[in-house]
């Protein structure tokens, strides 16, 4: 495989160009990207930097891309790192700073000329030091083992971004003014693949063999957003929250009586899952509410949807094992029904459905109970199985012929936890079939190793959960004591209050991100269209409130500090910013679709005035007159905030920066 080069010298040129210029080799092309047209020119070996540049003070581990804005086009580059550790030989490294360069001289990243840029610009800084961004300059942490074993003569002729899954190729919207151009071949060592995902590798010794126990997540770049406002499945066939996940084992059988430290082993062993958001059209609509309004849409397209997503699986691993964790009473029972309905009318040999009641199966703390569901898919993970590589061998001892694709209603709480008990039968079988583990021996008899696999499979949930709820994963204190706690269970209270603030007033502007950089949306190049996007324009009143109520609640503690001359005029004082107050908050309840963070680049509009068949839990948050003739314009939101409701009863076409809503650019 082609190198990456894992250092660069950044020379500016005045107004005029970057350059690139390689640390190590000496001498090597450098590249040079000019302002003023865009263009990108690989120079000649041993081209001399021009003597009117200026060198950069930092130094470049790597060009994440080029995004374009409504005043310029900019280059993001990477200035800090963090090693992560070794994994078959290479380093992995997780991005952990970065720096944007305007193409255009006139603009400043640090003060944008016009608000409008300044916000996009945010957006991406944002999105940037808030993901977990992985790399290696020389694996593909992008592709399954057994995939990179399976595909070795073919990698070896290519550059590392030609064979990158392009699920998982998180910067491939960044990266494509780079392999869209015609030298793009040329230019392969500098560009560099990044996944949005988890790695942890732990290193421990049993009966004289050294284990290295990996595990790896990879975030599709397919429908990525937010909890509430990426769910289900779109019109492509791709799912919400889909990650993949691999447990790598790698055992050297010749370390016995010495600290091994070479990177070479016998066996090399590989467990994937997956998980993805019920495959059907629904949403859960903000209303300020700790429950959201459930809306199933039954859409003519949905069973051809589905069958896409399922067919699409079944190529890329082989078959299904479908595991449904939503409960079927309450709340989330018409997703559950609408998941069965349809995957009954999806007629897919290698798919099969298995549902497991989760909340009523381990009511109690009683954790122990997800071996019943382990029973029900005993055969299907015997028969799928795993990757298994004997270097004594020329071929793979065995292939994973399928995998188990679980799901709960965010594929995040319940789901980590049954992944982590599948995760851990497959671990207990595969160290007895290499010998390691007697036939009477369990991973839990080992305390280095068991320690070392939950902890990884917590810190691996917490980072999926923080990606897309915005907080921790609950129910980790099981997953990392084997036991269910109370303190367990005060910290996912916490956890989920932390959710319900975070879904309801920052993830408007967390989606945009997603959308922005992973290229679902596009700016023109006219910041003035797109004023819309900073601008508030709902009705005074509907903007007041808010203050209103920050003023009563000042006056009511500041009452309680007053001299009290008189308990009777007091108690009229208490109750006047009392009324106030609770006025306040049931007129915010009552519009609460108004102060809920929308995304601002692709309106949520079609969804939340949905009108077709389907199951709606309710219309809360739509103003006294409910959702009759109400349109949500979600162009003219601020920051952290709702939008302005339309009480006509005609629908419009939504506009977003010039555009018409639903024209967007999606990048394959």
């Amino acid at each position: 495989m082609k190198p990456i080069y894992q250092r660069l010298n950044l020379f500016i040129d005045g107004q005029d160009a970057y350059t690139f210029v390689p640390v190590e080799p000496i001498g090597a092309q450098s590249l040079t990207i000019h302002r003023a047209t865009g263009d990108i020119v690989l120079n000649a070996p041993n081209t001399p930097v021009p003597s009117t540049a200026s060198r950069y003070g930092k130094t470049i581990y790597g060009i994440l891309g080029m995004i374009s804005l409504a005043l310029s086009e900019y280059v993001i580059v990477m200035t800090g790192r963090e090693h992560r550790a070794r994994l078959m030989g290479h380093d992995i490294y997780r991005a952990a700073d970065f720096d944007i360069l305007p193409l255009n001289p006139n603009v400043s990243v640090q003060n944008p000329q016009h608000p409008v840029e300044g916000h996009l610009l945010a957006l991406v800084r944002s999105h940037l030091l808030g993901g977990y961004f992985l790399f290696s300059y020389g694996w593909d942490l992008s592709r399954r083992l057994q995939v990179q074993w399976q595909d070795q003569e073919n990698q070896e002729r290519k550059a590392l971004w030609e064979v990158t899954d392009d699920r998982f190729f998180w910067n491939k919207f960044l990266q494509s003014r780079l392999t869209d151009t015609d030298i793009a071949r040329d230019l392969s060592p500098y560009i560099l693949p990044v996944i949005y995902g988890t790695f942890d590798i732990r290193t421990v010794y049993i009966h004289g063999h050294r284990i290295q126990l990996c595990l790896i997540s990879r975030r599709s770049r397919y429908r990525a957003g937010t909890r509430y406002f990426r769910r289900g499945i779109d019109h492509e066939g791709h799912v919400a929250n889909f990650n993949e996940t691999e447990q790598i084992l790698l055992v050297d059988e010749k370390a016995a009586g010495r600290l091994s430290l070479a990177e070479s082993f016998t066996h090399k062993l590989s467990f994937i899952q997956i998980r993805g958001s019920v495959p059907v059209f629904w949403a859960e609509i903000n209303t300020l509410r700790y429950k959201p309004d459930l809306q199933v849409m039954d859409l003519q397209e949905t069973v051809d949807m589905m069958k896409l997503h399922l067919q699409e699986q079944v190529t890329e691993y082989g078959g299904q094992s479908l595991i449904n964790l939503v409960n079927q009473k309450g709340y989330e029972q018409p997703v559950k029904e609408a998941y069965e309905r349809t995957v009954s009318q999806v007629e897919i040999p290698d798919v099969k459905y298995q549902y497991f009641d989760f909340h009523n199966e381990c009511k109690h703390m009683r954790w122990d109970r997800i071996s019943v569901l382990i029973e029900k898919v005993h055969d299907d993970l015997v028969n799928q199985g795993y990757f298994h590589l004997d270097t004594a061998q020329d071929t793979a001892v065995r292939f994973q012929t399928g995998v188990v694709r679980t799901n709960c209603m965010d594929n995040l709480d319940r789901t980590n936890v049954v992944q982590a008990a599948l995760a851990k039968w497959t671990l207990n079988h595969q160290l007895k079939a290499i010998g390691v583990l007697s036939d009477n021996e369990e991973l839990d008899d080992f305390d280095a190793l068991s320690r070392g696999f939950r902890e990884m499979w917590a810190d691996h949930a917490d980072l999926i959960a923080k990606a897309y709820a915005g907080s921790g994963a609950l129910k980790t204190d099981f997953t990392r004591t084997n036991k269910r706690t109370r303190v367990g269970a005060l910290e996912d209270g916490y956890k989920g209050l932390m959710r319900y603030i975070k879904n309801n007033h920052f993830d408007g502007a967390r989606q945009d991100g997603f959308d922005l950089v992973t290229g679902a949306w596009t700016p023109q190049k006219n910041p003035v269209t797109a004023a819309t996007l900073i601008a508030d324009t709902r009705p005074l009143i509907t903007r007041s409130v808010p203050y209103i109520l920050s003023f009563s609640l000042f006056m009511i503690c500041a009452g309680l500090t007053l001299p009290r001359t008189s308990d009777y005029s007091l108690s009229y004082y208490f109750t006047l910013w009392f009324i106030i107050a609770s006025l306040t908050i049931m007129f915010m309840m009552v519009h609460g679709i108004e102060y809920v963070s929308w995304p601002r680049l692709i309106p949520s509009t079609d969804v939340i005035y949905y009108e077709g068949p389907g199951f709606r839990s309710a219309h809360n948050g739509k103003g006294f007159t409910g959702s009759l003739g109400q349109k949500l314009d979600l162009s003219g939101q601020s920051d952290g905030f709702g939008a302005r409701l339309l009480l006509n009863g005609r629908k419009r076409a939504l506009t977003v920066n010039g555009m018409e809503e639903g024209t967007k650019k999606r990048v394959d």
